[in-house]
């Protein structure tokens, strides 16, 4: 019996990788045979790790190996082929014959086995990315960006609930607006009536819902637009980042600007991260948007732990019968869907509701979470699936280890 497309797609399904198996997870893109020969090719986070891509390959290897053991067949030469979004091979991992589903791969002679074409050895190796010389912020645990293509997804929104949904889960969280043209932070917390502290030299953050928050807007007039330039920009991120007494943190919560531009890639160069965060609305012109995003991060070196899908349906009040009704305005699952192309987690829909555009305006994100309902609910699910994000990102990035308890 031959080893076929189907029996190699089989035997990746037992390949565990962020999101399920290589085939579930969408990793899998196809597979070639001929004869003893195979070759795969998988679509993994850009931002992977080398030693990740290895040990996933020398899995792929190991698996497809077994399953040609049991039909009787020997693969001579097993390639596996990293790809990105749109197909282009970014690395290649090539192993000899398997020698009979041992996990060993045999060593053959000069001139036996497959011959490699010409030209098609390993890819070139990728250039540092901003995140190769950055270093960790002292005393912050895990640092996130919160960032979107376009401007009006209600990225702050999130970031602003994402603190103070850790914070009410016993994390010490900061939470930096570095949306630096405009802030949100001062009406979102109710910032208005506190004043700005200097001590010993740096900013001493605002203590509000839980949560160390500074932002730009207490530091400049209210109503004063920001017209700034690069190196002015760049400036006033890295007084907010290095600048302000953070203490010790847990999570240190990044509210960025929209779009692909010149503070993203200072916060990069400045700052390592643990990942970021995407926030996209369901249409498809947000959509396109929060791609360009998503593939600024990666190019970046930023892991990105998943996409949120903002304004995902609208809850209106309850009927006369106590029923309340959801409405899809924008069309619910376009960012899922979107995750799912581009094969990086989704971390969940967050409806729009009239008390998160109260709470919103008063200042007031604690009650998005004390009210119940289908608001409260969407923000808990959102918390979970980052809190496991953030764990195998720090087990990839080599921060955190697994703890064997023995009893």
């Amino acid at each position: 019996m031959s080893l076929t497309k189907q029996h190699i797609a089989e035997a990746l399904r037992g390949v565990r990788v962020a999101g399920g198996d290589l085939v579930s997870s969408g990793a899998f893109r196809s597979a070639s045979v001929c004869e003893a020969y195979v070759s795969v090719k998988l679509g993994l986070p850009e931002a992977t790790p080398s030693r990740e891509l290895e040990m996933v390959a020398s899995q792929a290897r190991e698996a497809v190996g077994r399953a040609a053991a049991g039909l009787g067949v020997a693969v001579e030469s097993f390639i596996v082929e990293f790809v990105d979004g749109p197909g282009d091979v970014v690395r290649t991992s090539r192993f000899g014959r398997f020698d009979g589903g041992t996990g060993r791969a045999a060593t053959s002679s000069p001139g036996e086995g497959h011959r490699p074409i010409g030209g098609l050895g390993a890819a070139p190796a990728k250039q540092p990315t901003p995140q190769a010389a950055a270093r960790s912020l002292p005393g912050v645990k895990y640092t996130i960006a919160v960032g979107a293509g376009k401007g009006g997804v209600g990225k702050s929104t999130i970031a602003l609930n994402i603190a103070v949904g850790l914070a009410r889960r016993g994390y010490a969280v900061g939470l930096m607006d570095g949306d630096i043209y405009g802030p949100s932070l001062p009406t979102m917390l109710n910032l208005h009536a506190l004043e700005t502290a200097v001590l010993s030299g740096r900013l001493q953050p605002f203590l509000v819902h839980g949560v160390k928050a500074m932002t730009i807007g207490k530091l400049v007039d209210p109503e004063k637009p920001l017209i700034w330039r690069g190196p002015m920009a760049h400036g006033a991120f890295k007084q907010l980042a290095e600048q302000t007494n953070w203490g010790e943190l847990d999570y240190l919560i990044i509210d960025l600007p929209p779009g692909t531009g010149d503070v993203p890639l200072t916060m990069a160069q400045l700052m390592q991260l643990t990942g970021a965060v995407v926030v996209c609305t369901p249409q498809k012109v947000a959509q396109d948007d929060a791609v360009r995003a998503t593939k600024m991060f990666q190019q970046l070196g930023i892991e990105v732990l998943g996409v949120v899908e903002n304004m995902s349906y609208f809850v209106g009040d309850p009927d006369r019968d106590g029923v309340t009704k959801e409405y899809d305005i924008f069309g619910r699952g376009g960012a899922e869907a979107m995750a799912q192309r581009l094969n990086v987690p989704f971390l969940g829909n967050v409806p729009i509701t009239m008390a998160l555009r109260k709470n919103s305006d008063s200042g007031d994100p604690t009650s998005n979470f004390t009210s119940g309902g289908a608001l409260a609910a969407a923000f808990e699910e959102l918390l979970k699936g980052l809190e496991s994000q953030v764990a195998l990102a720090s087990m990839r990035q080599g921060s955190s280890r697994p703890k064997l308890s023995i009893s």
